[in-house]
């Protein structure tokens, strides 16, 4: 698509999209740039499309507190490759790229993902702004073990995957209600038909691969074999794990996790995007089923057969009541 907005100047981007079959088609636009947005016409474009400061950060890579002194005009002259990250969210077309791609990217480096391979991957690159993200592991080790995981001062939490050591960020208050909300939900349905399955939420132990290598802490996860439940952690596959998105984690969550959910034998592994507003779902042993569907309605648990289900309505309650833009004093 050509803009006739004179701001814009040529880029040429393709569009990656999911369907249900997790199969990948993909689209081209292109925008034209004669000149650069000011930060008047950014903050004007922000306002139109009802971008908060957390979603701008999200679509773009700039970090919360950049993108609040640049707009309150604190800093006086941000640096152009962070004002060209967010310019390239601002001029890109909204009816392609706001919802429907799992992926946007330049062209001339298009990634490649397989559904039917070993490794199952929703199609997410990397933002448009490179920043220095929390570390995904402090040393680069990969021989860390479960003894050095229960080591962990209680202050500090940590996933341990294939010998590394995974930072986790403290969780929003949004992260933490929509967790709560699914958690307290699943656990009232799960009694009311006297099942035998538990329902956790984080932070619990999940010694996913049964070895001293591997330590996940799901946001919230059923287990229907009670013998699975140790003192520390539960040992194996859960049944169902849902984790809540967050700019820190995403990458992880998307991709490696997913990875090792479906190699561990999860059944059903949902994510719930706050800032997108989408929940992602692979329901595994239903032939890795892919679904993606705004925070709208319900979603049906698979391995309930869709008799348990998520109240997408009341995420987006929560959603409406926790979101802020103020950053800690």
């Amino acid at each position: 698509m050509i803009s006739d907005n004179p701001v814009l100047q040529s880029q040429v981007y393709i569009i990656f999209y999911l369907d249900r079959a997790c199969t990948q088609t993909w689209g081209i636009f292109t925008e034209r740039r004669d000149r650069h947005m000011t930060i008047e016409e950014m903050k004007r474009v922000k306002d139109q499309r009802g971008y908060s400061i957390a979603m701008l950060a999200s679509y773009s890579g700039v970090p919360q507190g950049t993108l609040t002194k640049i707009f309150n005009g604190s800093t006086q002259n941000p640096r152009p490759s962070t004002l060209a990250a967010i310019e390239r969210v601002l001029t890109a077309d909204e009816s392609i790229a706001k919802g429907k791609s799992a992926v946007y990217q330049e062209q001339g480096s298009p990634e490649v993902y397989s559904c039917n391979a070993e490794q199952f991957k929703l199609c997410e690159s990397g933002a448009a702004y490179s920043v220095k993200e929390v570390p995904y592991y402090e040393d680069g080790k990969d021989n860390h073990t479960i003894e050095e995981y229960f080591a962990l001062p209680d202050e500090v939490r940590k996933e341990l995957i294939d010998g590394r050591f995974y930072d986790m960020e403290p969780p929003t208050f949004v992260h933490q209600g929509i967790a709560g909300e699914i958690h307290a939900s699943l656990l009232m349905q799960i009694r009311a038909r006297k099942g035998s399955c538990r329902v956790f939420i984080s932070p619990i132990g999940v010694q996913l691969d049964c070895d001293n290598r591997t330590v996940v802490e799901p946001d919230v996860i059923i287990v229907c074999k009670r013998d699975k439940i140790l003192k520390r952690v539960y040992y194996g596959a859960p049944d169902f794990v849902l984790e809540v998105l967050s700019p820190s984690t995403k990458k992880k969550d998307m991709s490696l996790k997913l990875q090792k959910y479906v190699t561990a034998g999860v059944r059903e592994y949902v994510m719930i995007d706050p800032i997108r507003r989408v929940l992602i779902a692979y329901q595994i042993e239903n032939d890795m089923n892919y679904i993606m569907q705004p925070l709208e309605g319900s979603y049906g648990l698979a391995i309930y057969n869709g008799e348990i289900t998520i109240d997408l309505d009341s995420l987006n309650e929560v959603i409406d009541e926790l979101e802020t833009d103020q950053e800690e004093p």
